[in-house]
């Protein structure tokens, strides 16, 4: 079975990449399985070079094939903020709800609710490295809703549903999420470079 180490300390997005590529031999592990003090300071000026620059120094040190990926939320109304620095809107080391919680004060009022989620998601090996990008459309509602998920979740309504990603089931998340398709070029991408066991 292939090894593959996912640049990656957060275990929300190592579960929903195991079941997005749970049918191919793979082995996925997670980077602080090997290098328990990892971290890398993402200087990149977009989601790829940031996938990148966390899926090469974890290549690097492990000496195995990587995954990463990086994912922004883009708000119309604010000028496609917080973009690259979803994850930390609200500050170093803050929590989803600190993030949700200064986006919702930063909307208030904006009638223009419009926004975007983007993946971008890369694998780096000796032999090949390679980008994907997925996209979802929708809008950021007034208040949280729903109990799933993680991050933006429960403010992002998908144009594709009636109801928020933290309102879905897991299903329907890996089905039409950002990241979900995302990894399904990934998986193409696995496959075509006989990356999969």
């Amino acid at each position: 079975m292939k090894r593959i180490v996912l640049a990656s300390g957060n275990r929300d997005k190592l579960r929903e990449l195991q079941y997005l590529l749970r049918d191919l031999q793979i082995e996925i592990i997670p980077v602080h399985d090997l290098i328990p003090d990892w971290s890398i300071e993402e200087t990149g000026i977009s989601l790829e070079e940031n996938a990148f620059i966390k899926a090469r120094d974890a290549a690097e040190r492990t000496h195995l094939p990587a995954i990463a990926d990086d994912t922004g939320l883009f708000v119309d109304v604010l000028g496609g903020a917080p973009g690259i620095y979803a994850a930390r809107f609200a500050g170093t080391d803050c929590s989803y709800e600190n993030n949700v919680n200064k986006l919702l004060r930063t909307m208030l009022c904006e009638e223009n609710r419009r926004a975007a989620f983007r993946t971008s998601a890369v694998l780096v090996s000796p032999e090949v490295e390679f980008s994907v990008t997925g996209e979802i459309t929708g809008v950021i509602i007034e208040k949280p809703d729903g109990e799933e998920g993680f991050g933006y979740d429960p403010v992002f309504l998908p144009d594709e549903l009636d109801y928020t990603f933290a309102r879905c089931s897991s299903e329907d998340k890996h089905r039409i999420s950002h990241r979900a398709r995302a990894i399904a070029k990934l998986r193409e991408k696995l496959v075509s470079h006989k990356i999969h066991g």
